[in-house]
């Protein structure tokens, strides 16, 4: 019988209040690839950086080759022979490849260099060695931290998305040391939303859905279909037509608000889809997708490579984000804290922070006080005063502000990443009756979530992103939550393909 390399019992997380792994079992043999697959939000990142002693259980018991390992941490994690290869490479920008590669060894420089060497060969990949890590591409950074792994000669390796770079050529070279690797009685982890992949190389796949094992098995067991369905949320068959009307726009030679016309950029290639007036559309797809990319090149962010985005009929394709934001199109960014408040400074100052920057300071604190008290009234955002910080205030205030601040421009076109990320179930709900006000009042809105009640719920139409590119679009008579999954996962076979 194969030996058990990791056996995880009862396993448990939570970060202040919010559950993220409710007590999963889990073991690992030798030879056996485990594929396991989850939505966003799944627990799949919180288990491996459990495994790997980057985050320690709330409760649960974790054994190594037979041993107990509790209190576990990256070092002993390495010492027991666990690696991660990251999504996200981790490397020292300045440093060259085949220094990053003998960072932590003990062994001599020229052994590891000679190793890296042949196993670059073997893979058949092109990676010179000499270079800086910050010159090379993403898919070269990804290979360094394969070989990274493969060098230690894990007997259990995580991959956390590692074909999420690298060409099909590069993906078939891994798969081939995966084969090898398996036949000498190494067990690999192996996150993907490639459901092509879990069938070409995995012997087993276990589906994580909000923090707990729906299914797992013997590869031989699965379909595609039964994938899916373990993938979607309870209750998907909840219908909210009654409290979202859904429209259908673009009718009768009606022009879009916002038009994009096969962009190409980084992490995205060849999308083209359509906004009309008072029209709320969905841009769904798992994190790395490419739809915050996306988003952030037609914003003028980052640039478009080829194509042409146009705003209510004017080309604004590579505008800089001041040109962009004069031209009506406004942009209410993910990570709200990070990018979208000024968080020691008032929330008078936040809310009419664009206006001042284009019309110029205002004569009278008067007229910036109205502004702030009309949006405060208007969007119900909780404060004791218009000079609360606003970092004393609440996700969803805070978010409520940040939405404020963007109406205040009187925008044509709104693009809203994660609108409800990290807020509460009650401000989601302020948010989601703020989404349909404003397209009542004829706003458009494109709308970026990874939840996938949410982003069924509210849009009139919804495209899905998958690998960067842009090639189903769902109506609304379409929309489910497994229709809205399997594009997301890229398995939708529908004769609705992307229209414009």
């Amino acid at each position: 019988m194969p030996k058990n390399l990791v056996r995880l019992e009862d396993i448990r997380k939570s970060f202040n209040r919010n559950t993220v792994l409710q007590g999963i079992a889990l073991e690992l043999h030798e030879s056996e690839v485990i594929a396991i697959i989850g939505g966003n939000g799944a627990g799949k990142s919180t288990l491996m950086k459990i495994l790997t002693g980057i985050y320690q259980p709330d409760t649960g018991t974790i054994e190594i080759n037979g041993e107990r390992a509790n209190h576990l941490n990256p070092h002993g994690a390495h010492e027991r022979g666990i690696y991660l290869v990251p999504q996200e490479p981790l490397l020292f920008p300045n440093m060259t490849a085949e220094q990053n590669l003998t960072v932590g060894f003990r062994k001599n420089k020229h052994e590891v260099r000679v190793e890296s060497i042949k196993l670059i060969k073997e893979l058949g990949w092109d990676l010179d060695l000499k270079r800086l890590a910050a010159t090379l591409s993403i898919a070269e950074q990804q290979q360094l931290e394969i070989i990274k792994g493969l060098l230690r000669k894990s007997k259990v390796l995580i991959l956390d998305e590692p074909t999420s770079t690298l060409t099909f050529s590069e993906t078939e070279s891994l798969f081939k040391v995966i084969e090898q690797l398996k036949n000498s009685g190494v067990g690999i982890f192996y996150i993907t939303h490639r459901l092509d992949e879990v069938f070409q190389i995995s012997t087993h796949a276990v589906i994580l859905r909000d923090g707990k094992i729906t299914l797992q098995g013997e590869i031989e067991e699965f379909t595609k279909e039964l994938f899916i369905q373990g993938l979607l949320p309870v209750g998907n068959e909840a219908n909210y037509e009654d409290q979202f009307e859904k429209r259908i726009a673009g009718h009768d030679g009606e022009e879009p608000i916002l038009r994009v016309e096969n962009i190409v950029g980084d992490g995205f290639k060849n999308i083209s889809f359509e906004v009309y007036k008072g029209e709320v559309v969905g841009l769904a797809g798992l994190v790395g997708a490419g739809r915050t990319e996306i988003a952030e090149a037609i914003y003028g962010i980052n640039p478009i490579k080829s194509g042409k985005v146009f705003l209510d009929g004017k080309d604004i394709t590579n505008f800089s984000i001041n040109e962009t934001v004069n031209s009506g199109l406004a942009y209410i960014p993910e990570d709200r804290f990070l990018h979208g408040i000024f968080s020691i400074s008032s929330v008078r100052n936040n809310i009419t922070a664009q206006i001042i920057k284009r019309h110029g300071l205002f004569t009278k604190k008067k007229a910036e006080e109205q502004v702030a008290n009309q949006y405060i009234d208007r969007l119900k955002i909780r404060v004791s005063s218009q000079d609360d910080e606003m970092k004393s205030l609440s996700g969803g205030n805070q978010q409520k502000a940040v939405i404020a601040r963007v109406l205040s421009m009187n925008p044509k076109m709104i693009i809203m990443d994660e609108p409800t990320r990290g807020i509460d179930a009650a401000a989601r709900g302020d948010i989601y009756s703020i989404i349909t006000e404003l397209k009542d009042q004829g706003f458009s809105i494109l709308l970026i979530s990874s939840d996938l009640e949410e982003i069924e719920r509210i849009s009139d139409r919804i495209y899905a992103v998958y690998q960067g590119t842009c090639d189903v679009c769902l109506s609304s008579d379409e929309m489910n939550a497994a229709n809205v999954m399997k594009a997301a996962f890229g398995t939708y076979e529908g004769s609705d393909r992307a229209h414009v």
